[in-house]
């Protein structure tokens, strides 16, 4: 299995960017989320990316926001699935990690993924983490939602990208409760703000979403005659 007949695979189940990290390029994780605290025989992270349509950050309702990430997540947790069940067809064993699920790191005192997949998703070559913690990629900004696999077999890993963000801080300015006054997202502010029961509807909903939406790379670098028509009108 070579990293081109991989990136095949999750391009055909509907991936729209792929990238392999190996395993030395996660000496940072915290203790507890390194990828072989998961699977102690891994040897690669296999990170992928859909992308989000970016018709959701300009409505006036939270609706669609949120039903597209709900749907995108579904969809993204089956991919991961089906991809580790199509490798154990050529006898390659690998590990789901779910798209958004949390859990509690006492160590930190935040909440988690069991492997980052932003941080994943960084290493495998996708993209840069911007200030505002989100991932920017060149082809579809932060407009992308992530999954990730790992994978016992030692993969050739994808270059990593030069940084995109830019620190223009607009999306520190623009935070209605400062989550991003400091280089570590103060993440219970921004979760108890941005997520949670609409009374007036009656519905859980992400009401928030103004960092992405101020980026100026929230269209990604390659899609930016896209960006300049959408702000022209």
């Amino acid at each position: 299995m070579d990293n081109k007949r991989v990136k095949e695979i999750l391009f055909g189940l509907g991936a729209d960017l792929c990238g392999i990290a190996s395993i030395d390029r996660f000496h940072d994780a915290p203790k507890g989320y390194h990828p072989t605290d998961v699977l102690p025989t891994c040897k690669s992270v296999i990170s992928f990316g859909c992308r989000f349509p970016i018709g959701t950050l300009s409505c006036t309702s939270p609706v669609p926001y949120t039903r597209a990430r709900n749907s995108i997540t579904s969809k993204m947790d089956a991919m991961a699935l089906d991809f580790c069940i199509e490798m154990e067809k050529y006898q390659i064993a690998c590990v789901p990690i779910p798209t958004n699920e949390s859990q509690w790191d006492d160590n930190t005192k935040r909440w988690r993924s069991i492997i980052s997949q932003k941080h994943a998703a960084q290493a495998a070559g996708l993209g840069t983490i911007g200030r505002h913690s989100l991932l920017i990629t060149p082809e579809f900004g932060s407009m992308v939602w992530l999954g990730a696999v790992l994978c016992e077999q030692e993969l050739e890993c994808d270059e990593l990208k030069d940084n995109i963000c830019n620190n223009c801080n607009a999306c520190v300015n623009i935070c209605p409760v400062n989550a991003l006054e400091h280089l570590e997202l103060k993440q219970q502010a921004c979760w108890d703000y941005a997520f949670g029961d609409d009374k007036t509807i009656q519905s859980w909903v992400i009401s928030c979403h103004k960092c992405r939406d101020i980026c100026p790379y929230n269209l990604g670098t390659e899609n930016s005659s896209f960006f300049i028509h959408r702000n022209s009108k």
